[in-house]
């Protein structure tokens, strides 16, 4: 062995190790939306891109270095909305029927029911003015829908964007409501 090898391998043995888990604990920040509140990790980022249909609207971290975002859209409206079943079956209408997988569940975040879409396929992304109903396909797409019936009211919780993305983000989702996908269960 040389004398340089000897004292690479010394600096090697001898370096400070660091390890982070990955099931370490992400930092959050409580948002507060009329009567709910979320835990929202501090990777997601509150977003200029407003409407007024929206509560709050997040950017969500890509899954790969160079890999685009997803977003996170919040709503509430006043008389609820419509119903689980009606926004369940638009929500899996804006996915392209060929190649699309859907998912119901129904869960509970404390004394509150709530309902997750998880669909993937081809999104029909909304593009312009919602009046337009203008949208461009965009493959290899998931969604992550929340609707969470509180005492106050119903909220829609919607993520969407690459799957690897919202596939990454989907405990964090939970966790910022109070879900457990642990005790979620098949809708019917």
């Amino acid at each position: 062995m040389t004398r340089t090898s000897i004292l690479t391998l010394t600096l090697l043995i001898s370096a400070p190790l660091t390890v982070v888990a990955d099931d370490a604990p992400t930092k959050t920040t409580d948002v507060t939306l009329k009567a709910l509140t979320l835990k929202v990790p501090e990777t997601w980022k509150k977003s200029a891109k407003q409407s007024s249909m929206r509560l709050a609207t997040f950017d969500i971290p890509a899954a790969t270095k160079g890999g685009e975002k997803g977003e996170l859209a919040i709503y509430s409206f006043p008389g609820g909305g419509g119903s689980v079943e009606a926004n369940i079956s638009r929500w899996i209408g804006q996915f392209d029927s060929k190649g699309r997988e859907s998912k119901v569940t129904v869960g509970k975040a404390g004394d509150h029911e709530y309902h997750l879409v998880e669909l993937t396929g081809t999104y029909n992304q909304p593009v312009g003015p919602p009046i337009r109903r203008q949208t461009k396909p965009v493959p290899d797409s998931r969604m992550l829908g929340v609707i969470l019936t509180l005492d106050s009211g119903v909220y829609y919780l919607k993520m969407t964007g690459p799957d690897e993305t919202v596939k990454a983000q989907a405990d964090a989702l939970r966790k910022s409501f109070g879900g457990d996908a642990a005790t979620e269960k098949e809708s019917e």
